[in-house]
C-alpha cells in the first residue's frame, strides 16, 4: 500500500479578509439596541426573561464580533488606518461582555446601554470619517454614482460634506 502524504493547505495572504470594521460597529449597534429594549422591560426585573434574553443576545452580538468579525488573523490584514479602530472596538466590546456576563441589576443594565450606544456612534463616526479621508473625495464620489440611489442634490451634499472631512481630518 502505498501511503500519500498531503501538504497542508497554504492560504494566500489575498485569500485572509480584513477585519471588518463597519460589521463590529453593527455588532456594537446591536448590542446597544438589545440592551436599550431590555430596558424598557426594566419594571420587570433584572430575572425577566425579555430582560434576560435581551442581554443575552447583546452577548452574542459581542461574541460574533470578537469571534468572527475581528479576529487576530483578520485584524493583521486590516489597514493602517483602521487598525486602531478595530483594536479599539475590540477592547470595548471585551469589556462590556464582562460586564453584561456578571450584570446583576437593571441599574448596571441601564448604564450598561447608555455607554454601548455612546461608544457605537463613537466608533460609527470616527470609522466613517477615517474613510473618507482615507478615500479623499473622488473616490467618495465614484462610490456614490456606483450606488446610483442618491438625488443629485443628495451627491452634492455628500460630495461637499466629504471634502469637509477631508479637511477637517
Amino acid at each position: 500500500s502505498t501511503s500519500t502524504i498531503q501538504e497542508p493547505e497554504n492560504l494566500e495572504q489575498e485569500d485572509i479578509a480584513t477585519a471588518c470594521v463597519p460589521c463590529g460597529v453593527g455588532h456594537f449597534a446591536g448590542a446597544a439596541k438589545l440592551l436599550n429594549e431590555a430596558v424598557r422591560f426594566r419594571d420587570d426585573g433584572i430575572t425577566s426573561n425579555q430582560v434576560l434574553d435581551d442581554i443575552a443576545g447583546a452577548i452574542g452580538e459581542l461574541n460574533a464580533m470578537e469571534r468572527v468579525d475581528l479576529t487576530p488573523e483578520k485584524l493583521q490584514n486590516t489597514s493602517s488606518w483602521e487598525r486602531p479602530i478595530a483594536d479599539e472596538a475590540l477592547r470595548e466590546s471585551r469589556k462590556l461582555r464582562h460586564r453584561l456576563e456578571g450584570i446583576s441589576s437593571m441599574e448596571e443594565v441601564e448604564q450598561a446601554a447608555a455607554d454601548s450606544e455612546r461608544f457605537y456612534k463613537k466608533l460609527f463616526r470616527e470609522w466613517f470619517k477615517r474613510r473618507f479621508a482615507h478615500l479623499g473625495p473622488a473616490k467618495a464620489q465614484i462610490i456614490a454614482d456606483e450606488v446610483g440611489r442618491l438625488s443629485p442634490e443628495d451627491k452634492d451634499r455628500v460630495l461637499k460634506r466629504a471634502e469637509e472631512l477631508v479637511e477637517g481630518a
